[in-house]
Order: structure tokens, then sequence, then C-alpha cells
């Protein structure tokens, strides 16, 4: 197996709190890992440690490939329709139309494509965050609570979207409160770490 991010000896400080230290794994071609634990644990802490948007205290992150990210914000212009604010993600990632409407399709979107992003459910954005991501054609994936909001058939729609993206060797680190019924995969208590 390839891999494709590795943190060594990680420690993350939050305020004037320590979350987690002494934290080291890899993530493989493949491979998924679900972040679990209670609120304030630091799951979204090591989501974001592993984009690179928040530095360790301690220790190294290293990414080999590039990163597409779903945290709390769809990083969607609201006013625009859905559409037109998938298509700046694209340009930004390099990517073509083709890509944004094949990950559409996977999401079930595309009959929303005209509606502005203000006008979606909470689960709806959540779909959108994922075509962004699906769309972008990152090797890894960093998903921080993807379903928030998502009904059944739309959490089976990324529960596919996560299979076959690890079948075609990509890998997924995962923060949520349930496992989503995601086969094979590693888990880590962030609470034990604390």
């Amino acid at each position: 197996m390839t891999e494709l991010l590795r943190l060594d000896d990680v420690a993350c400080i939050r305020g004037d709190r320590l979350l987690f230290e002494g934290l080291s794994l890899a993530l493989n071609r493949g491979e998924a890992l679900w972040l679990r634990g209670p609120n304030g644990a630091g799951k979204s802490s090591l989501i974001r440690l592993a984009a690179g948007l928040l530095r360790p205290a301690a220790g190294t992150a290293l990414r080999r490939e590039r990163v597409a990210l779903i945290d709390e914000a769809a990083a969607l212009d609201a006013e625009l329709p859905l559409r037109r604010a998938l298509d700046f993600w694209a340009r930004v990632d390099t990517v073509d139309g083709h890509s944004v409407d094949r990950a559409m399709d996977v999401m079930a979107l595309a009959p929303l494509a005209e509606v502005p992003v203000a006008m979606l459910s909470t689960g709806q954005r959540k779909r959108a965050a994922m075509v962004r991501v699906i769309a972008s054609g990152a090797p890894i994936w960093l998903l921080d609570e993807p379903a928030n909001g998502m009904d059944e058939a739309a959490q089976a729609r990324l529960v596919a979207a996560i299979a076959r993206h690890r079948a075609n060797g990509g890998a997924v680190m995962l923060a949520s409160h349930f496992a989503l019924g995601v086969p094979d995969l590693a888990e880590l208590d962030m609470g034990a770490l604390a």
C-alpha cells in the first residue's frame, strides 16, 4: 500500500487546552479511518491538522497528495445557484465541468443545479459539499461530520461514494459520531487520547 498521509508524534493545543499529544498514524491508499469520540475530544482539530489548516504544537504532518475537506462550513457562495457555486471550486481545483456533473449525479443534486445555495436544506448543503470533494479528484478526503442533516438515502450515497473512492486508491479520514456503515473502517477513539 502507498502512504498518502502521515502524522508523527503530533500534539494539538487549542486555546490553553491540550487536546492530544504523541499521536502517530498513517493513511494508505484504499484505507479509511473513523475518528470517534465526544464533542471537544479533538476530532475536528485532527482533521484540520491533517488538512494543513492547523499547525501541530509538536510533531509533523505529511500529505503526499492533494486533500479535499468537508468541515462545518459548506464553503459555497450562498447567493449563487448551486451549479455556479460548484463551478467556482472546479476552477480552483482545475477540474472540468464533467467532473461536477458526475459528482452531482452521485449525490442526486442535478435537479437542484439552479437553486441558490442559500435555499438548500442542511442535508442538501452537506451533499453539495460532498459534490465538491468528489469532483476535486483529490486522493485524500478529510470529512468532518459529512452526514449531518442527511437522510438515509443521502447517507447511503455518501457511503457508496466513499467505497468508490477507496476502490480507486483514495483514502478517507472521517470524523463522525457514528460509523455510517462504512465497511472495513479503522477506528481511533479520540476520547481515549485526552
